[in-house]
């Protein structure tokens, strides 16, 4: 008998969310616990599992619609063998006949346009049917076909200039539009100031070198550079309260936990998931927390939990390539520190002039709480603990 299939709590703010794809078919099989259909958040992305083995029966709702929590997004039928558990050649026509129409990305459109090329030259790979940009790239990246006879007739031209201003309206995503949100919110409500010094990496890089196999073989991980900048930023806010602190009406709220939040890029767009009470993580506790974040955040399976809170926020930009930025703060904290990309750069050095790996480091804060004073030389102290590494406690 079939079962409806609900849209689950997902927060206790949260009432309605967008339906992303549907990972599974009307006549499609599906374990206990497999993913079902993606339900999307202004915070995070899930999917509903299946309540059991079984088949989906029937969608209600498809891609883009909004449903609300307890809403009957579908039917489900408890153990009964669908499509895919059919042969691989009576599937083939079941997967023919669910293909969905190839969505053109506005990255992807450019490209075609600028390399003279159909939508319909190129397979796209993207979730949905989307074409997107690396599409075309490769594609267009792949050994051109041997000439044509000189008798044969050539393309037409028009064909591959069709759409060549065409424009596309893509719904933003809940997560998309609570990160607008924020940006502007942070923008209105906090004054907000930056700072920025550099940092010699010389000594890190050195110290990475040295006992990078040690730590690997010790903890299952890398040493990277991220640890050394977390543990340095504690050491630096225990010093400056304030800067792990945020106003709370007309109070200012000082606390003596450190939950660190550190920015990645995630399958729906930037997120900060939280390191809890970082105080009392280790080096390899961290590089092993942020690798594990970092991995769910691209297949968008962070709780709520993991992405609410935090004290303190770092981003860096620098594995993108930035050399130099303003990072906005995450409210409602109080600061942010931006890291940039390592370069070498020509430094005086006891009156010489030598090659050293260099960062440019920001800090953004708040000015009603944080005086210029106390950000410079909050910057100032993670500079020194970064330049001298041993000053921190290496867990090798």
């Amino acid at each position: 008998m079939p079962v409806e299939l609900k849209v689950p709590s997902v927060g206790e703010s949260i009432t309605e969310v967008l339906l992303g794809d549907w990972l599974k078919q009307p006549g499609d099989s599906a374990r206990a616990d497999e993913g079902l259909v993606v339900i999307e958040t202004d915070k995070v992305t899930v999917e509903l599992p299946a309540p059991a083995n079984g088949v989906i029966v029937k969608q209600l709702k498809g891609r883009g619609e909004k449903a609300l929590v307890g809403e009957v997004i579908g039917w489900f039928e408890a153990g009964a063998a669908g499509a895919s558990s059919a042969p691989a050649a009576a599937a083939a026509p079941q997967a023919a006949a669910t293909k969905t129409e190839t969505i053109v990305m506005p990255a992807a459109a450019r490209e075609l346009a600028q390399k003279g090329l159909a939508a319909s030259d190129v397979t796209a790979t993207g979730p949905g049917g989307r074409l997107l940009k690396e599409d075309v790239q490769r594609h267009a990246s792949k050994p051109a076909a041997p000439a044509a006879p000189a008798n044969t007739p050539a393309a037409k031209p028009a064909q591959r200039a069709a759409g060549l201003r065409e424009e596309q309206a893509v719904p933003m995503t809940p997560m998309r539009k609570r990160i607008a949100e924020r940006l502007v919110q942070a923008q209105h409500t906090a004054a907000i100031l930056s700072t920025f010094n550099e940092i010699d990496m010389g000594e890190v890089m050195a110290l990475r070198k040295q006992f990078q196999d040690r730590f690997v073989e010790r903890h299952k991980t890398k040493l990277g550079f991220m640890s050394f900048f977390v543990k340095a930023a504690i050491e630096a806010l225990k010093e400056f309260p304030a800067v792990n602190a945020e106003i709370r009406g007309d109070q200012i709220i000082y606390r003596n936990y450190y939950d660190v939040g550190i920015a990645v890029g995630g399958g729906k767009g930037l997120v900060v998931p939280i390191l809890r009470n970082a105080e009392r993580m280790g080096f390899a506790e961290v590089e092993l927390a942020i690798a594990e974040l970092g991995k769910r955040a691209q297949d968008n399976r962070l709780t709520l939990d993991e992405l609410t809170g935090g004290t303190f926020t770092i981003s860096n930009g620098g594995i993108y390539g930035s050399l130099l930025s303003t990072p906005i703060l995450n409210p409602p904290q109080s600061g942010i520190l931006g890291l940039h990309a390592i370069q070498e750069r020509p430094m005086a050095i006891n009156g010489q002039v030598v090659i050293r790996p260099m960062m440019y480091v920001a800090l953004s804060y708040d000015h009603r709480l944080i005086d210029g004073r106390e950000a410079v030389t909050f910057l100032k102290r993670i500079k020194e603990l970064v330049e001298n590494p041993t000053r921190l406690l290496l867990e090798v």
